[in-house]
Parts: structure tokens; sequence; C-alpha cells
């Protein structure tokens, strides 16, 4: 375990974690269709979980890109995920993105488990810029961005195109070490 709270705890993806993740993709699609498409997809079925678990084992190993699976404590199913991603090692930076179950909305875990990365990105992984990039309707989010320290930067235009729909505009929060 990696971080340990009262209620679940944090720690990175692991191939046991390929059903687990397909029923939490499955029960979270209207969440995830938007703006985790490629998760979404990539974890429809077992099949394609145990694929896309073992993928992000091996980037999580080779410091390419690290997936961490938030777990309740009681029935040991997944509530969320956060993605380190898009590293960039000569800059020391990289982007976070989380999603969490629409039952484990507003308890604070999400903004507990962004905290929580955002400290072992910088102390562990030694990153000096972090970012969330979220849209501006996405309201959670955006609390979640600014409760963690986060400051808004600029909107991105077109920066991410959902599945059937026209490019959109994100905002860009960054945090430095």
């Amino acid at each position: 375990m990696l971080f340990d709270f009262d209620a679940y705890f944090i720690e990175p993806i692991a191939e046991e974690d390929a059903w687990k993740l397909c029923d939490f993709s499955i029960a979270n699609t209207e969440r995830l269709k938007r703006f985790f498409p490629k998760t979404l997809e990539q974890n429809l079925t077992p099949d394609l979980s145990r694929i896309f678990v073992s993928k992000k084992v091996k980037q999580f190993q080779e410091k390419e890109e690290f997936l961490f699976k938030l777990k309740e404590k009681e029935g040991r199913t997944i509530i969320g995920l956060v993605y380190i991603k898009e590293l960039n090692w000569d800059k020391k930076q990289a982007e976070l993105a989380y999603c969490i179950g629409y039952q484990f909305e507003g308890r604070g875990w999400a903004t507990q488990s962004v905290q929580a990365l955002t400290n072992y990105a910088f102390d562990t992984l030694g990153l000096t810029d972090l970012r969330i990039i979220t849209h501006k309707t996405n309201l959670a989010s955006v609390k979640i961005a600014k409760k963690c320290g986060y400051i808004w930067q600029r909107t991105l235009l077109k920066e991410h195109t959902p599945p059937g729909e026209d490019a959109l505009d994100m905002e860009l929060y960054e945090l430095y070490a």
C-alpha cells in the first residue's frame, strides 16, 4: 500500500486488478466516456482490462506513466483512478488526471488522493511541475485542483475531443514544487 486512509487506500495498478477495473469502468461508463474515453474503451471486457492493466504495469515499471487505483478497504473494489502521465523527465513535468466512482463522490477522497499523489510526484519522483487539465463545466475537478493548490494558468484551445463531440477548450492548472 502506498497510502492508507480510513476507508480506502491507494496503490499502483496490478495485474490482479483487471476484473475489478473492468467492473469500475462499466459501472462508471457515463462518468468516463467524455473525459476518459480511452480508459473506458480499453476496459469494456475482462480480456481488454487484462491487456490494459498489463500495459500500465509495464509503463509503471519503466517510469513512462503511473496509474494508481483507489481501493475501498471493505469491499476491496476499485473506487477511482489517478494517473501521473505525460511525463517529461527533462522538464520534471507531468499531468495528473483523476476520476472517482459515482457512488463515492462528495466524500473528499478524490481531493485527498490528488493531494497525496501530488506530494508523491514531488517528493518521490522528483517532479517540479504538475498540471491538471479539466473542462470548466467539470466543477468537481476544478474544485479539487484549487483545493490542492493548483493555480489556473490559461485556457487551452481545442485541447480535448470527446467521442462524437467537437473539440473542447480545457483549463490548465499548475502547481510547482
